[in-house]
This record gives C-alpha cells, sequence and structure tokens, in this order.
C-alpha cells in the first residue's frame, strides 16, 4: 500500500505500513503545538476501538497502530484512520491539561551535569537553574517502553548535546537534558542524557492506575527545593 495524504483542517496526515502488523501515520517533521495537537486527536479518536487494534504509541509527529492482522488488514485501519479524521472535532474532545509541579534538587550527586551544561551555555549554574525551573513544559509524549516523558519547552539557551558514551544506570527521577529535549528518568536506567537535578516525585507506580504519572498534554513545572532526594 503506497502513502496516502488525508487533510482534516490545515494539518495532513501520512498512512503508511509500518510493518505486516502496524501503521505508521504522520503529520510530518515539524515538532510544534499543532502537531502534536493532531497527534493528541488522533490518539484519543482511536482509543477504545475494538476488534483488531491492539496498542497506539503516540511520538513528537506520529502515531504508530499496532493491529492483529488475523482481524483488520492495512487497507481496513487505514479507513478506520480516516473515518475517524473525517468526524468533528467534539466528538474527541481534549481535557483541560492537567499542571503539575515538579519538585527538583538541582546540581551537587543529584545533578552531576549541570557544571558542564552551563559551561556549554556559557551561564553560572544558578542562571541555569533559574532558566531551567522558569519555563513551562509539555508532554508531547511518553515512551512505551519505560514511560519517560519527553517534554517540550526547554529554553533554548539550555540546549546541550547528549554524553557520547550512555551512562550504564542513570537513578529514577533524574530530571535530564538531551538536545533540544527535556525529560524525567521515571525508572533507573540506562541513559545518555545530561543530568542536572533528581526529583523524589514517584513518576511510575505499578500500584497507580494508570502507573505513569505524566500523561501526553500535561503542563509541568519545575520547582527548586534545597533537600536532595531520599
Amino acid at each position: 500500500m503506497q502513502a496516502e495524504k488525508e487533510r482534516k483542517g490545515e494539518k495532513p496526515v501520512t498512512i503508511r505500513p509500518a510493518s505486516d502488523r502496524s501503521l505508521l501515520l504522520s503529520f510530518g517533521d515539524e515538532i510544534s503545538m499543532d502537531t502534536h495537537a493532531a497527534v493528541m486527536r488522533l490518539t484519543r479518536c482511536l482509543q477504545g476501538v475494538r476488534g483488531g487494534i491492539l496498542n497506539l504509541h503516540p511520538a513528537y509527529t506520529s502515531v504508530l497502530v499496532d493491529f492483529d492482522p488475523r482481524l483488520r488488514s492495512h487497507a481496513e485501519v487505514a479507513a478506520l484512520v480516516r473515518e475517524r479524521l473525517a468526524s468533528p472535532p467534539d466528538q474527541a474532545p481534549q481535557p483541560e491539561p492537567r499542571r503539575i509541579e515538579i519538585p527538583v534538587h538541582y546540581g551537587g550527586e543529584s545533578g552531576p551535569d549541570l557544571s558542564h551544561v552551563a559551561r556549554h551555555a556559557g551561564l553560572t549554574e544558578k542562571r541555569v537553574v533559574e532558566l531551567h525551573a522558569a519555563a513551562e513544559y509539555i508532554v508531547y509524549f511518553v515512551g512505551f517502553a519505560t514511560c519517560f516523558p519527553y517534554l517540550g519547552g526547554l529554553p533554548p539557551e539550555l540546549a546541550t548535546p547528549r554524553l557520547t558514551a550512555p551512562r550504564k544506570q542513570v537513578p529514577e527521577g533524574s530530571v535530564a537534558i538531551g538536545g533540544k529535549q527535556a525529560g524525567i528518568y521515571p525508572l533507573a536506567s540506562p541513559g545518555g542524557w545530561r543530568l542536572i537535578g533528581r526529583t523524589h516525585l514517584k513518576l511510575f507506580d505499578l500500584s497507580a492506575s494508570p502507573p505513569p504519572l505524566l500523561r501526553m498534554g500535561d503542563r509541568i513545572r519545575f520547582i527548586p527545593v534545597p533537600e536532595a532526594p531520599l
């Protein structure tokens, strides 16, 4: 099946196979609030669809749809996507974004890369913290492998290349910068982002429903705190 383009309003979507059991629905390459809104709306339109749709994986500019090929074909899933995109916007209303404050202890053992980010930006560590904490971030999407929240809104002055060699273990709750992106490690795991602080909030709790604290569309502010997390 060749890639197709469908238009809803001003944001076209390209539909193409990603595997024998998945479709990639893409809104282009530009990471923007308009694209994010299109990704959120499409994700909500497809949530709860029964009969062969297995998983939805939203990202910055796309949604990957996993389906059961025994129940639906690529063409049938593509037709479902076109049908849902043609529905009135109020049939998939967006909830009001949640505003969440994340307490962060910056620097020291909690943020071993804060000094590097400051040198790269030509700023003091204090100014890096001020800029980082003054911004409002949006959760573009949550990684489906580790529930890692990918955040937009990082001040451009703080963009810093990732480590050349990833750490074998990044502590849970680490607040990080990777290029132009910001994020928080919800679990201890390997990682190559620059660590500037750490939060004591539990971002992944198996006893909660759903386990991730953050979800796509949330707005986040980081609040500096003097105490290091336990």
